[in-house]
């Protein structure tokens, strides 16, 4: 079994997502012989750990664009010899279903990077059965609010106001605020039965080692200096550095929040 490196790098996201999947493992209804799909399913989580849950009886498809995810994935199923899922390469506004196909739909905070989730919300409508249930986890815009407020800081000293409006655009992009949320759901097809604010926090020892850990390295710094202006990245994250390392003087540890929410949903017999 070969695997290649940028996969491994994919294979350590589930530490990020373990608080939501938590809460979506628990809200999930369990029944025997049923048909699921985990939307963005990465390289595994909860996809196996679902299947492992529900047996041999039922079948779970982890679908996710990612050639590399797909690949861990497909590698994790062989090797743990679990019958019952399935990697399938795809996305969510364009599923490779028949309607009427699924009992149970789950994303752990995989909408969130979809280009269009009223198109993926659509398509979870059609390749549900009725009366199916989904379980979507999302995080929040005061993901990182502690970063970005300091950040807000710098750019508003340096007159740098525009920035500041692309910013805000990159949140509202990337993380949806819960009424949005709900009416989308709703005007999807779906019957919200509850919703459950959650949260965590990620500790640091310093600013610069949250900006070297490998989470931010790799998938927030890259979409972070987009919004920025070119030939400035380092001096304005080194200025917002600096307040977020007064926060670590005033009370030993960087913390970042991790706000997020989870929905159980119903499949509405009509629209």
């Amino acid at each position: 079994m070969s695997i290649s490196e940028r996969s491994l790098l994919y294979d350590e996201l589930p530490f990020w997502s373990a608080p939501f999947g938590l809460l979506l493992l628990e809200t999930v209804k369990y029944k025997k012989n049923i048909m699921v799909l985990d939307i963005g399913s990465g390289s595994g989580f909860p996809t196996l750990e679902l299947a492992g849950r529900l047996g041999s009886g039922s079948e779970v498809y982890g679908l996710d664009p990612s050639d590399d995810a797909i690949e861990m994935l497909d590698a994790k199923i062989r090797l743990r010899e679990a019958g019952n899922a399935f990697a399938i390469k795809g996305s969510g506004e364009s599923m490779p279903f028949g309607d009427a196909y699924f009992d149970l739909i789950i994303s752990n905070n995989g909408l969130n990077n979809v280009d269009d989730m009223a198109g993926v919300l659509r398509e979870c409508y059609r390749v549900c059965k009725p009366g199916a249930q989904m379980v979507l986890t999302m995080n929040l815009p005061y993901t990182m609010v502690e970063f970005y407020d300091a950040l807000r800081s710098v750019l508003s000293g340096m007159g740098l106001f525009e920035s500041i409006e692309a910013m805000d655009a990159h949140i509202f992009e990337k993380r949806k605020p819960v009424d949005y949320l709900q009416e989308l759901i709703i005007e999807n097809g779906f019957h919200i039965r509850s919703v459950q604010p959650d949260g965590f926090k990620y500790r640091f020892a310093s600013a610069a080692a949250f900006y070297d850990h490998y989470l931010i390295r790799n998938f927030f710094l890259p979409p972070w200096k987009k919004f920025l202006p070119p030939g400035l990245h380092e001096q304005i994250l080194s200025e917002t550095g600096v307040i977020l390392d007064r926060q670590v003087s005033e009370n030993r540890t960087l913390e970042i929040s991790i706000p997020f929410v989870c929905f159980d949903t119903e499949k509405n017999s009509k629209k």
